[in-house]
């Protein structure tokens, strides 16, 4: 079921995880320096793609530059994505765009963001990922000096829909320094729960000979509302005026892998793993 094109699945999560955390730069930032238009570029690199720890047998890598257009406090940007792994070398495989909306409280210590996500991708994609046509969400994150807490929920609609929740914390430790720099470390750690219908769509795209029994199986397991992965990862970010470094090791425990007896084919792949993101931005 989840062949070397399952990676790009990963790469909704890679692209909510930079706005998320662009969303609490955003909030600490003068009012009157929202208010401008900003345009922000950057290029990342992801060590292991995977989604929720399911992986491809080819242990891909992934190169995605990101173009960001913040006004205020709606932003939208979009990310060309390219593939290496032993059999691809820079391949393109499609962009991924995505529109949202930031609401800070006035006090600054809740922060809603509500984003519509859209991929897309080449002609005749055989990518588990082309069989997603939209996504849309919302997170609430409550700020605080002890430990930060957020709570979200998602829907993917392929031809079947899928429902997702989302819930996390993390304390954000912030290092000024003389010459205006600074420095952010955000250790956290994440739940995530949902459907896999997208994954029987795949399934029956790519194998249209499955057995009854077989699919019958497989479309249960695919309904069923679980846990998916446990996440721990440590966003750091350093900045300089309109220049900003960016890494992020994580580790990412999989949980409720589909297993389909006799038909491996049918069957998740993936297992923890460490991984790790790259990147550099600059504010123009």
């Amino acid at each position: 079921m989840f062949s070397k094109n399952h990676l790009m699945k990963k790469l909704f999560t890679l692209a909510i995880i930079n706005i998320c955390f662009g969303c609490y730069l955003q909030a600490q930032r003068d009012s009157t320096e929202n208010s401008k238009p900003q345009f922000k570029l950057s290029v990342n690199y992801n060590s292991n793609l995977h989604y929720y720890g399911r992986t491809d047998s080819l242990r891909s890598s992934g190169f995605f530059p990101l173009a960001e257009l913040w006004f205020k406090n709606f932003y939208v940007n979009a990310a060309p994505v390219f593939v290496n792994n032993v059999s691809a070398s820079f391949d393109y495989a499609g962009t991924v765009a995505t529109a949202g909306y930031l609401l800070i409280s006035d006090d600054k210590k809740w922060f809603n963001n509500f984003y519509i996500v859209k991929p897309f991708y080449e002609k005749n994609s055989q990518l588990v990922q082309s069989n997603l046509k939209l996504q849309g969400a919302f997170s609430v994150t409550n700020l605080n000096k002890l430990i930060n807490m957020t709570g979200g929920a998602d829907v993917k609609l392929s031809d079947k829909v899928d429902f997702g929740i989302t819930a996390g914390i993390d304390h954000i430790f912030r290092k000024q320094f003389a010459d205006n720099s600074v420095l952010v470390v955000d250790p956290s750690a994440f739940l995530f729960a949902g459907t896999q219908q997208f994954a029987h769509s795949y399934s029956k795209r790519n194998n249209p000979l499955i057995l009854p029994g077989t699919g019958q199986t497989v479309s249960e397991d695919v309904k069923s509302f679980n846990i998916l992965s446990y996440e721990f990862s440590m966003p750091v970010i350093f900045g300089k005026d309109k220049f900003q470094l960016l890494l992020t090791p994580a580790y990412v425990i999989p949980q409720n892998l589909i297993s389909v007896q006799g038909r491996p084919e049918l069957s998740e792949m993936g297992k923890e793993m460490f991984y790790a993101t790259i990147g550099a931005k600059i504010i123009l």
